[in-house]
């Protein structure tokens, strides 16, 4: 079993910046593949970037390209979102999630793939 714990959410004004940590308990055979998600009231679980297990394919949703970046520290069991020039549609809670090495593939953003969640951490731009 692996527990994962969001940190570093909070508000921010249009065009600022947070960064996001997820800790996980361990990195094993299911966290080989982790991704980011957030959820809007009213909406659906939305895939936002995704990250393989030593960290060299990373994608990302298209309304964060060029905005977002993903990360993963494998020495210290975490995973981060860069978030730069927000906007208040980035406005969720976000989710870190992981799974299998082989989930990593195109339907990475299905939240089916993922074995473990963690709690969620709100970002809030206005």
């Amino acid at each position: 079993h692996v527990q994962l714990v969001e940190s570093g959410g909070g508000s921010v004004q249009p065009g600022g910046s947070l960064t996001l940590s997820c800790a996980a308990s361990k990195f094993t055979a299911s966290t080989g593949c982790m991704a980011w998600f957030r959820q809007a009231p009213g909406k659906g679980r939305e895939g936002v970037a995704m990250i393989s297990a030593g960290g060299g394919t990373t994608d990302y949703a298209g309304s964060v390209k060029g905005r977002f970046v993903i990360s993963r520290d494998n020495a210290k069991n975490t995973l981060y979102l860069q978030m730069n020039s927000l906007k208040p549609e980035d406005t969720a809670m976000y989710y870190c999630a992981s799974g299998p090495m082989w989930r990593c593939g195109g339907t990475w953003p299905d939240a089916q793939n993922y074995n473990y969640w963690g709690q969620g951490t709100q970002v809030t731009v206005s």
